[in-house]
């Protein structure tokens, strides 16, 4: 076995150990790429001030957000297909975030349901949604989110349309996946991951397949999800799911200051900045770049988390100190379940942590809430 020391690591074994069509599906952006490295690349644009002589000891990650205790400003982004990078990897993950103190959000196009999460976690985990054109079947699913205890629901804007993922199509990535030659020789190189699938019977889009009418398995699933991404969300939308929910609303998809004012006006109770990973319009900002200005112009009204390029606990702490109250990971806690299932994600989370704590203290401080711009060298990151 490896020695693991960074995210790195964990991404190089989850490439051996995943096959290669939900390896892409979780490690991709769309069309050039360029959002997607940019995500990553604009993190090490930013430079640290280092402090000496200050008392180190006694140090604390630990906050809230929104409301809810977290051991560090980090929670498990909303990935579909989780299950697929390890059998029931939504579990897996939940149990691991659960374990380390941090929130887990389940994607709607997770493999493992609402219901499996809350019969194997005890802790209330938040639920990301996809607006679809069913209003039927939005309603149900919220109230199963109620019924499971969840702490927040997440609301997802930028999936209105599917972005242009190359490697998807390549790869034959469709619901349910197409059995070329070369994915089947692929599967046979990953025998560890066969067996873990050959152990589950979770193996279908389980908050929709049951859930919803007129779709009793994955060919009849396709075929209402290819209808059902909703072209015409709009924020009527929104105060429809903020009225149906009625508890914590969290916002996914905001890049704009004008669309973070009109998130503030819906009364939710936070944003995430956030470009889908990359995955949806290619050649937008950076998360991070577009962290700053969002924050000047609603940080006092509204709390603010970014997702996207986030690989170390250095990112999460300049996350911070731009100004963003919470951050979620994606990709880091992928690559660590297909790394090492359970055990994976409960490593990512430990790297990023000490990461995060080991770098504020080098920057001076031993209490995350008095982190500000002042940890970062003038000139180097994206200004208001």
């Amino acid at each position: 076995m490896p020695v693991i020391t960074n995210i790195e690591d964990l991404r190089v074994l989850a490439e051996k150990r995943v096959p290669r069509m939900f390896y892409d599906y979780a490690d991709s952006g769309s069309w050039t790429e360029s959002t997607y490295r940019a995500n990553e690349s604009d993190f090490q644009k930013i430079k640290l001030r280092q402090r000496v002589a200050v008392n180190m000891e006694n140090r604390s990650t630990a906050t809230q957000m929104v409301g809810v205790p977290t051991k560090m400003p980090v929670a498990i982004a909303p990935v579909g297909l989780t299950g697929m990078q390890s059998a029931d990897g939504e579990i897996k993950a939940a149990r691991a975030a659960e374990k380390f103190g941090i929130p887990f959000i389940l994607s709607t196009m997770s493999i493992c349901s609402i219901e499996d999460i809350a019969e194997h976690t005890s802790t209330p985990f938040m639920f990301q949604l996809y607006m679809m054109r069913d209003r039927e079947a939005m309603a149900n699913m919220i109230e199963r989110v109620r019924q499971a205890g969840c702490s927040a629901l997440v609301l997802t804007l930028d999936l209105q349309v599917i972005g242009q993922r190359h490697k998807d199509l390549k790869n034959g990535l469709t619901a349910p996946p197409r059995p070329t030659l070369a994915n089947i020789l692929n599967l046979m190189t990953k025998p560890r991951w066969c067996l873990g699938m050959a152990g589950t019977r979770r193996h279908t889009f389980g908050n929709l397949v049951g859930h919803v009418k007129g779709v009793s398995d994955m060919n009849s699933l396709s075929a209402w999800t290819n209808e059902q991404f909703d072209p015409r969300l709009s924020w009527a939308d929104v105060a429809w799911v903020k009225q149906q929910w009625g508890g914590k609303l969290i916002l996914k998809g905001i890049q704009d200051v004008e669309d973070a004012k009109l998130a503030v006006q819906s009364g939710a109770d936070a944003l995430v900045v956030s470009n889908h990973g990359g995955r949806q319009l290619d050649g937008a900002q950076s998360s991070i770049e577009a962290l700053p200005a969002i924050v000047a112009a609603v940080g006092s009204d509204i709390e603010v988390w970014m997702d996207g390029g986030i690989r170390s606990g250095q990112d999460v702490l300049k996350a911070w100190a731009l100004g963003a109250r919470g951050t979620l990971i994606g990709r880091a806690m992928a690559y660590g379940l297909g790394a090492m299932g359970e055990e994976g994600v409960s490593k990512a989370l430990q790297i990023i942590h000490k990461e995060l704590d080991v770098t504020m203290a080098f920057c001076g401080h031993t209490d995350i809430h008095n982190v500000d711009q002042s940890i970062l060298l003038p000139g180097t990151f994206p200004k208001a």
